[in-house]
């Protein structure tokens, strides 16, 4: 007589085979068919309103996903590729999204037709490998000096994105910055800062040779505004420091009283005098300033901030080519930086310091202009993709029309691909081709226009040789794409496929879900939770 054994305890459900599969694959088509509608020039916005009434109106894929809280695992997976994509790439997240849905849509065909995953899994692998040398085949080379090409890669990367009346002028602030940070080569992002400030338009916006600090003067009796600025770049506190440990001092005269506040003052003098000697004119402090000493800045009109953030000091000293002096003895004139102006300016509400005026800064800030808090947000994230395009183009120095051209080639050479094998993986390299067409085929859908038209124009006219020939959505023509402009970075193609491809094969290779209902579980949600949530 059989008995029945139980392995795990009665809290925990299970999903196995084709159910866990269904479901995994169900979860990450959902996400993708959240952001389907934002992809393109032409792609609507989402609005997303957290718990405290915060409202975020957006088309980026990776800001979308991250602010909804997704909890089904699969689908979280799903969002990692888009969070990857954005950290590597700097766009192109809901492309990378997309396909990987579709690769995960496509394979449920697959799955029907009794072909087993690791098949599926194996020919998608192939295929992915082969569009990674299609890819390089069909990159275009581009250099520094092709600055024409550059601003067009950015202001692809930002239309659809709310900046379209003013991309010119904010593409041409992108490649200056980006090129003004190169360095041997590499670019370093985090040197750029961007900063926000409501009023004036958005074609108002600038690009500013040092940086802005969201920071006023510390005395109203220093200078407003300070020209040939010798900027002092300190992290140690302009005033006294304060014992670490409770300590008790006996004074038992007035004299005693007073000499030790001669002392106090004796200090702090030392401290201005020594500032003052080695030529600074600014000060910028990482720590506090005391009130005296601000007194003392005042009286030898120095211009003095306190507080300033690490990583805002570190840009200053990129901008200005000072030194960040943790000891005053070692504040000499040559570790000084220097501007041709530091100011404060009043922007609304708010005081800045603005250093501007570096002769060669290796750090820069950008002034977003914009009429509401959504509108500045939206342009900051339009800038970010801009610059992220810019850069990684530069680094790889390669480039691919854009319009869904590159997708349509791909997909043609990948069936080409299929036809010389001749086990089952050919159907699943068949599927990864469609599924690389489902970009051109959304990009022509959210434009309202007829999707199975432009496939077949374009499939006819990359069958005929114009390999980048693409959508253009503000003509509504199949052209070529490098004519009309339409030009994208080699990188964000490459890593979106390897990023879908990735998550596609781990996803389908799940065939058992076991779930913890449980308190006492690690994971996140309960098993009833997790079964209830394509419910």
């Amino acid at each position: 007589m059989d008995k029945s054994v139980n392995l795990m305890p009665e809290d925990i459900q299970r999903i196995i085979g084709k159910d866990a599969q269904r479901t995994n694959i169900l979860a990450a088509k959902m996400v993708a068919d959240v952001v389907k509608t934002t992809l393109g020039p032409k792609g609507m916005d989402k609005m997303l309103v957290s718990p405290t009434n915060e409202i975020i109106v957006t088309n980026d894929g990776v800001t979308i996903l991250d602010e909804m809280q997704i909890e089904h695992p699969a689908a979280r997976m799903m969002v990692e590729i888009a969070k990857t994509q954005e950290s590597e790439v700097g766009d192109g997240t809901t492309t990378s999204v997309m396909i990987a849905g579709k690769l995960l849509e496509n394979a449920e065909d697959l799955l029907d037709q009794k072909i087993h995953p690791t098949v599926i899994t194996k020919g998608y692998k192939i295929a992915a490998e082969k569009s990674q040398e299609i890819l390089k085949d069909i990159a275009l080379k581009i250099t520094p000096e092709n600055e024409e090409v550059l601003r067009q890669i950015a202001m692809t990367a930002m239309t659809g994105k709310g900046a379209e009346d003013s991309k010119e002028k904010l593409a041409e602030i992108i490649v200056k910055a980006v090129k003004q940070i190169q360095e041997e080569g590499k670019i370093d992002l985090n040197d750029i800062k961007i900063e926000k400030a409501k009023g004036d338009s958005i074609g108002e916006s600038e690009l500013i040779s040092g940086i802005i600090l969201d920071k006023e003067k510390v005395s109203k009796d220093m200078p407003k505004k300070i020209e040939n600025a010798k900027i002092a770049l300190v992290d140690f506190p302009l005033e006294l420091k304060n014992p670490e440990i409770d300590t008790k001092i006996s004074i038992s005269s007035p004299e005693q009283l007073q000499s030790f506040l001669n002392q106090e003052e004796k200090i702090i003098k030392n401290i201005v005098e020594k500032v003052k000697n080695s030529g600074a004119n600014v000060v910028f402090c990482q720590k506090g300033i005391d009130e005296f000493a601000q007194y003392l800045l005042s009286k030898e009109k120095i211009y003095a901030c306190r507080r300033v953030a690490k990583s805002d000091i570190e840009k200053i000293a990129k901008a200005t080519g000072g030194k960040i002096v943790s000891n005053l003895n070692e504040l000499t004139s040559g570790e000084l930086g220097d501007a041709q102006i530091v100011e404060e300016v009043r922007q609304g509400d708010e005081n800045f310091t603005y250093v501007r005026g570096c002769s060669n800064p290796k750090a820069l800030t950008i002034l977003i202009r914009g009429g509401t808090e959504h509108v500045l947000d939206e342009i900051e994230r339009a800038i970010k993709d801009g610059l992220g395009d810019v850069s990684c183009s530069l680094e790889s120095g390669l480039v691919v029309a854009g319009g869904g051209a590159v997708e349509i080639e791909l997909a043609k050479r990948l069936r080409d691909f299929g036809q010389t094998l001749s086990g089952r993986e050919q159907l699943a390299i068949e599927e990864f081709a469609k599924a690389l067409e489902f970009i051109p085929v959304t990009l022509a859908e959210n434009a309202g226009i007829d999707p199975i038209d432009v496939l077949t124009e374009l499939k006819s006219k990359h069958d005929a040789g114009e390999i980048h020939a693409g959508i253009n959505l503000f003509t509504n023509k199949v052209e070529s794409s490098l004519d009309a402009k339409i030009i994208e970075p080699y990188k964000i193609k490459s890593q979106a496929i390897n990023s879908a491809t990735e998550v596609a094969t781990m996803i389908l290779r799940i065939d058992d879900v076991i779930a913890s209902t449980g308190k006492k579980g690690n994971m996140k949600e309960t098993g009833e939770n997790y079964f209830n949530k394509l419910g």
